[in-house]
């Protein structure tokens, strides 16, 4: 029996565990996690023996303590502007509050040091919307992943003194029972008296599982479906020894949809995802200049929101994903010149590019995977992109496919995040809610000074 049971060891988890030992620490948690313990996340792929995923029972990149982004390049967006809408359920003053304090957590556990970036003033503002784009208001905490990595090896190092772990322990189900919960793992059974959800993008179809066998409402969230593009970093450079990140919104003219950039990384390498056995792209970067590369990369994502009668949006974004797997055997990877002459890459045209990939991908054709209108907004936010920054639309830029951003559908909960089952919270990216690292963070912060309000008040 404990008094807190957390489903999730990703950063909802995590800090709704520290939060929860400042303000309540007679209460007695514990944390379950499907994934390994940090220490235990190793990714088999070397690049030279292991050159693919050979779909591990547990993704060491997706699962495990500090969820998916602990392999991230640890930044922490502090802004209401994106990365969720955790701020419609707690206020925006409340919600930039708690990212604050996240950031001040992350600075005393190895952080301190690192920079803190924003687009308050900068002209690059200015000269974006000259040329039809939008850069949305934030300030940017970059740990970089191997800082981010010092940072949840400290976290652990602490919360693991007086909190029991459960690693490679995935929940079956999750029931409401007289005075709490009870959660079954296997053969196991654990009872609480408050349980947290918190199971990351990962873990979305568990999460709507669980929904259905509850009876939570939720409603059809969106998938984000794009490539990775790959540069040299002097092409961005400007942008990026200032903002670091630069999250920038076009409206396409031939369609009017939304193309946004994603998680920059100056210096940085695109690696693969393995999300239920799904193979995607994405990208990390390091505040270490040793192991820091010569190219940029960032995500062109489209987001797509579907109406009735189809609700699966990420089922729609896994088809487009196993495409691309069916095709290039993973992540395929395309020269931006020609994909605009209707070319395939082949292996000699990589080869003879002036950008060396950082990620071993197949050669292939992106136009045979992502959907037309989706490939022609990408390919105009690339040439609107290559007014504030020149070289974007080279013939050598890399573009790798598919990048696909999956969201929980959003569970209904109210402004304490809290289910229609007293004391059952769905926090983080699992709840539809949040989509970043602060965002999510932020949330566990939320529910744990909630529970702690309740206990100290009883």
């Amino acid at each position: 029996m404990y008094d807190v049971l957390i489903i999730g060891a990703g950063p909802g988890g995590i800090y709704s565990a520290v939060e929860l030992l400042r303000r309540a620490p007679q209460l007695k948690i514990a944390v379950f996690e499907t994934g390994h313990p940090l220490n235990r996340r190793k990714c088999p792929i070397d690049g030279e023996k292991v050159k693919s995923c050979v779909n591990c029972k547990h993704c060491s990149i997706m699962s495990g303590f500090g969820g998916a982004g602990a392999f991230s390049d640890g930044k922490y967006n502090i802004t209401n502007d994106f990365g969720g809408t955790l701020y419609e359920y707690i206020g925006k003053s409340y919600a930039l509050e708690l990212m604050r304090y996240v950031d001040e957590i992350n600075l005393a556990y190895g952080g301190e040091g690192t920079k803190l970036y924003s687009t308050t003033g900068t002209k690059i503002k200015k000269e974006c919307l000259q040329n039809g784009l939008h850069l949305l208001d934030a300030s940017v905490r970059h740990l970089g992943t191997d800082i981010n990595y010092v940072v949840l090896e400290n976290l652990y190092r602490d919360l693991s003194k007086k909190v029991d772990f459960f690693f490679e322990t995935p929940v079956q189900s999750v029931t409401a029972c007289d005075g709490g919960y009870e959660i079954k793992t296997g053969k196991d059974v654990y009872k609480c008296k408050y349980c947290i959800i918190s199971v990351g993008r990962s873990g979305s179809k568990w999460m709507e599982s669980v929904c259905r066998e509850l009876d939570i409402p939720t409603k059809s969230n969106r998938v984000d479906i794009g490539v990775r593009v790959e540069l040299p970093a002097a092409i961005f450079s400007h942008l990026t020894d200032e903002l670091y990140e630069s999250k920038i919104v076009y409206r396409t003219q031939k369609y009017g949809d939304m193309v946004r950039t994603f998680c920059m990384n100056p210096r940085g390498a695109v690696v693969n995802e393995n999300t239920n056995g799904i193979i995607t792209v994405n990208g990390h970067s390091y505040e270490d200049p040793a192991k820091q590369t010569q190219n940029t990369n960032f995500a062109l994502l489209v987001a797509k929101h579907f109406s009735e009668p189809f609700k699966d949006s990420n089922g729609y974004g896994e088809s487009i994903a196993k495409l691309s797997n069916m095709l290039g055997g993973g992540v395929m990877i395309q020269r931006f010149g020609d994909l605009i002459r209707g070319q395939r890459s082949t292996a000699a045209r990589i080869n003879e590019s002036f950008v060396v990939p950082t990620l071993n991908a197949t050669p292939g054709d992106l136009s045979l995977v992502l959907p037309k209108r989706i490939l022609d907004g990408i390919i105009e936010m690339i040439y609107a992109l290559d007014k504030i920054a020149p070289g974007t639309a080279n013939d050598d830029t890399l573009l790798y496919g598919v990048e696909v951003k999956f969201y929980n559908m959003e569970v209904s909960v109210d402004n304490h995040l809290e289910t229609k089952y007293p004391d059952l919270f769905v926090i983080g990216d699992g709840s539809g809610i949040t989509h970043s690292l602060s965002h999510a963070s932020a949330s566990g912060v939320c529910v744990a000074r909630e529970i702690a309000k309740r206990e100290n008040n009883a």
